[in-house]
């Protein structure tokens, strides 16, 4: 990699991490820009060279996880609707344990979960608005979502393996691959 996408790189993990740290302290909406960039120990030109707003500054590390999952993910006979796949996901959510609660506590599932439609909808491919099947990826990513959530806020949660497990036990019911 050469040196700017490395400093570019450098730049964009503090400004994320400088946000969270705040984040433990301040809501969203009290952080103003001039804070972020001084606990981020970068110049106000490098914070909008990569980010349009705070939010802004979320929603690019949802995605950028996504898509650190996409090259990780792998296809079976049922799509990605396999174990490997949820038990990645379930590992996924326990490695970014911290943001993913940071977000929800902040006001942001509604964020998150919209991004992981968006993933799972590019991942699927289009399906015909009227298509009855569409609700079955809402019904999964809703249930993933909402299942990771509860779990990474337990104070002794379950291992991936076995959330995973429970999960796709459930998933292959619903959708008859058992």
């Amino acid at each position: 990699m050469d040196k700017r996408k490395e400093e570019n790189l450098r730049v964009k993990k503090s400004i994320t991490k400088a946000l969270f740290r705040i984040m433990q302290d301040k809501s969203l909406s009290e952080i103003t820009i001039t804070e972020l960039i001084r606990e981020a120990d970068v110049a106000r030109a490098s914070f909008y060279r990569n980010y349009s707003s705070k939010e802004d500054v979320l929603l690019t590390l949802i995605r950028d996880v996504l898509e650190q999952f996409r090259h990780d993910m792998v296809e079976g006979p049922y799509g990605i609707y396999t174990y490997e796949n949820i038990l990645l996901s379930f590992q996924y959510f326990e490695r970014y344990k911290t943001y993913a609660l940071d977000l929800y506590r902040s006001g942001f599932g509604v964020a998150i979960l919209e991004e992981i439609n968006h993933f799972h909808e590019s991942v699927e491919g289009t399906m015909p608005s009227s298509s009855i099947e569409k609700y079955t990826l809402y019904m999964y990513t809703g249930a993933l979502f909402n299942t990771a959530i509860t779990w990474l806020r337990e104070e002794k949660p379950a291992f991936p393996q076995d959330i995973a497990a429970c999960f796709f036990k459930e998933v292959s019911k619903f959708l008859g691959i058992e």
